[in-house]
């Protein structure tokens, strides 16, 4: 017995990396599994049927359910196609990942139009759509009176949390998941999903190549914190039924190591009972800043 025994999970991304370690983990907690991903390079180009059809392999050999999909998960109507062919397979939908992504890495200054748009295609479009046609049926079944216990988990990073340096694309696509997650699980709670996200660590294609030290493969016995499998559990737990409490948040995990993103807060203001006038914003800003806690720093800053 697991604790996603019979749920349904549709995981994006799922041919590599961390989308096949979590199509892995949850078949092992008795998930059924739609695998997806387009099977092209890590900046998007290409595509290939092989990956998706290996980790299906991969489920059954463990004794578990899966099908393979190769949809554009940033194609609207292929993103419905998606959630349809889960529900046509299994019957119904539990659950969404959404993983998939790419890396078209370059100062801010460099980046062309098409690297911005591919990016954000990718992550934050495909983010929405799959999501969107998910929340739909979610919706349509909560209206008919059927029970409800769904949840979408969307993959964001640090990089949207504190910035990447040379990454501008990929974070603002990555901040706008994490800013889409705690709206719609305001929105969705109503019909009974939870809407949580994660900004994980772990060696993949679109790390490796990028943090070389911070990735490499660690010695025979030693605690390898760069794993992908770490990432799996809480995603798996954030799937199953014991988590309906938990919805609208952010969670950082890197090897043995899980927090809860604090994000924004209200600053405390200085109020007048007037209107500023432009001379008295300075003195005002930097009393705020010097009783503000530090901002984190910028990934890939040196000092």
């Amino acid at each position: 017995m697991g604790i996603c025994d019979g749920r349904v999970v549709v995981i994006t991304g799922a041919g590599r990396g961390l989308g096949r370690s979590h199509a892995l983990a949850f078949a092992r907690e008795g998930a059924k599994v739609v695998v997806n991903d387009l099977g092209g390079s890590s900046d998007g180009t290409g595509a290939s049927s092989e990956p998706v059809h290996q980790v299906v392999d991969e489920i059954r050999a463990l004794g578990g359910e899966a099908i393979a999909n190769t949809d554009d998960v940033s194609d609207f109507d292929a993103a419905a196609n998606l959630i349809a062919s889960a529900v046509a397979e299994f019957g119904t939908l539990d659950v969404v990942v959404n993983n998939a992504g790419i890396l078209r890495d370059r100062m801010f200054v460099n980046t062309s139009a098409e690297e911005w748009d591919a990016v954000i295609r990718v992550h934050l479009r495909g983010h929405f759509c799959v999501g969107r046609h998910a929340a739909a049926y979610w919706r349509d079944q909560s209206k008919a009176g059927a029970p409800v216990d769904a949840r979408l988990i969307n993959t964001g990073s640090g990089a949207g949390l504190m910035g990447s340096v040379a990454q501008t694309a990929y974070a603002a696509a990555k901040a706008g998941i994490a800013a889409m997650t705690i709206v719609t699980a305001v929105e969705l709670g109503r019909y009974g999903v939870t809407v949580n996200g994660l900004a994980p660590s772990a060696r993949t294609r679109l790390t490796e190549g990028v943090f070389v030290d911070m990735m490499k493969e660690v010695e025979p016995g030693q605690f390898d914190a760069m794993d992908p499998d770490n990432i799996s559990p809480i995603v798996v737990w954030l799937g199953s039924a014991e988590s309906k409490d938990v919805t609208g948040r952010m969670f950082e995990i890197e090897g043995g190591s899980l927090s809860v993103c604090d994000g924004w807060q209200h600053g405390t203001p200085i109020t007048k009972d007037r209107r500023w006038e432009p001379a008295e914003i300075g003195a005002a800003v930097r009393e705020m800043l010097a009783a503000g806690p530090t901002p984190a720093p910028v990934y890939g800053v040196t000092t």
